[in-house]
């Protein structure tokens, strides 16, 4: 367990050196960037958002339709963007009163405000140096390659005079990122009733990605750890597994599993009566989470009989707001320890020229 911890509940006390607002710090960064994915806040943004999405990609216009489909039940609206806007609101704040006082801009990578409109105004303001948040806590191409093919991309269209954007480390074993998903996973097992709840399973759930692109990256194994650290700090060491959702693409092509309805489906046949349904892979409750857990599988368990509690994401948590704080202060102060949980070592700051490949360019042996 790592310096700093709580041996009782398995939770990472702050480190002394993070509480005080300290305006001597000297940083070469003079912003942040906050790094998210997008979505529509419409009907009308829905398929130009879709288009974004799968540029490049060979997806037939009948699987773009269905994908459609699961926003237009929500009014073409996806949370994302008003979750976006709350984080980042909670950072600002979080920064004005504890510094470093550091500007915090917005660009995603499929939606507005889009990361070269973004870089555009950051260039404007006079912003030649930013850090960014990636809203992703694991390693693998989708979730944090891709984001810096698309901040440098973004910056090539911008120019020679673009800001230079440093991304944070990920942070699946930070205890900012642990902590708070041990309080939701407790808050969920406390709505199983009292007699059922030591029976009761708890299932993580995290993106599905091909097993190619798995391969190549640390995804599985720091979703396994932070499965077991959030499992052991809730007192739930047994009876959990990790399983994944949103699967896409042909059904030749290997994700990894199982998914999700398949696992809550066994449950069942084994005998199961309760599940709680952790999505550790994700920040916020987005659409994948809206649509995915709270109504597919949501529908899969009560055709069933199975009771589904479904425990929240961190979102706007304030250990997970001071996290991303401290996560900036790695950078900038050379005094503040990189903390992490369990028994991996905290995630790079400089990612490797081969790192987080995709599975169809990752060279073979």
């Amino acid at each position: 367990m790592a310096e700093g911890a709580n041996e009782q509940t398995g939770l990472q006390t702050p480190d002394s050196r993070l509480q005080t607002p300290d305006s001597r710090l000297q940083t070469p960064f003079d912003a942040l960037l906050v790094v998210s994915f997008g979505g529509p806040e419409g009907l009308d943004d829905v398929m130009p958002f879709l288009a974004n999405v799968l540029r490049g990609r060979n997806v037939p216009p009948s699987r773009m339709r269905e994908v459609a489909h699961h926003y237009e039940l929500f009014g073409g609206v996806s949370p994302i963007n008003e979750q976006n806007r709350r984080l980042i609101n909670a950072l600002r704040r979080e920064l004005d009163a504890r510094g470093p006082r550091l500007p915090v801009y917005w660009g995603n990578r499929n939606w507005h405000p889009l990361l070269a409109g973004t870089l555009r105004r950051m260039r404007d303001d006079g912003i030649r140096n930013a850090l960014a948040f990636v809203t992703s806590a694991y390693s693998s191409y989708s979730g944090c390659r891709q984001y810096r093919e698309d901040i440098e991309r973004a910056r090539a269209s911008v120019g020679a005079d673009a800001p230079r954007v440093e991304k944070l480390r990920a942070f699946f074993n930070h205890p900012g990122f642990v902590n708070p998903n041990v309080e939701r996973l407790r808050a969920a097992l406390e709505a199983v009733p009292a007699e059922r709840r030591a029976g009761a399973h708890v299932a993580f759930t995290a993106h599905s990605i091909p097993s190619a692109m798995a391969a190549g990256c640390e995804y599985e194994r720091q979703l396994l750890e932070t499965c077991r650290l959030v499992a052991e700090g809730a007192g739930r060491d047994d009876q959990w597994r990790l399983v994944f959702q949103s699967r896409s693409g042909p059904p030749t092509q290997a994700w990894l599993e199982p998914d999700i309805r398949e696992h809550l489906r066994a449950l069942k046949e084994a005998g199961a009566s309760d599940v709680i349904v952790a999505p550790v892979g994700f920040i916020s409750d987005h659409m994948e989470v809206l649509y995915d857990l709270d109504t597919e599988a949501r529908k899969l368990a009560e055709d069933t009989g199975l009771n589904m509690i479904r425990a929240a994401t961190v979102g706007t948590h304030p250990e997970f707001v001071s996290m991303i704080r401290e996560l900036i202060l790695e950078r900038t102060d050379a005094g503040v320890p990189r903390r992490a949980l369990g028994t991996l070592p905290p995630a790079h700051d400089a990612c490797p020229a081969d790192c987080c490949l995709s599975g169809a360019t990752r060279p073979t042996s």
